[in-house]
């Protein structure tokens, strides 16, 4: 009885010292697994945008698309027509 006694301290003490640096060591591990997932989400993006950056220096038929379509830019002599749908109106 004695001998089960101190078995059972020794297995509570054991827990004591050693399962909280172990809780640590796997949150640890699925902090790094997600990091990892961050890393290869930002290396996707940036090779994108590497691409993106060197169409947009070899590329001028692209180059003229984007300035025209993201920033509105014409050329020297056009003229921008704005094409406004009609209204509907509500039925009553």
């Amino acid at each position: 009885m004695k001998k089960a006694f101190w078995l059972l301290v020794s297995a509570i003490a054991i827990l004591v010292f050693f399962l909280p640096p172990f809780m640590l060591l796997k949150n640890k591990e699925a902090q790094n697994v997600e990091y990892e997932k961050q890393i290869k989400r930002l290396q996707d993006r940036q090779r994108g945008l590497e691409s993106e950056k060197n169409r947009l220096e070899t590329d001028p038929v692209y180059l003229e698309k984007v300035g025209r379509e993201k920033m509105g830019l014409i050329r020297e002599g056009e003229e921008v027509v704005e094409i406004v749908p009609a209204e509907t109106k509500e039925k009553e």
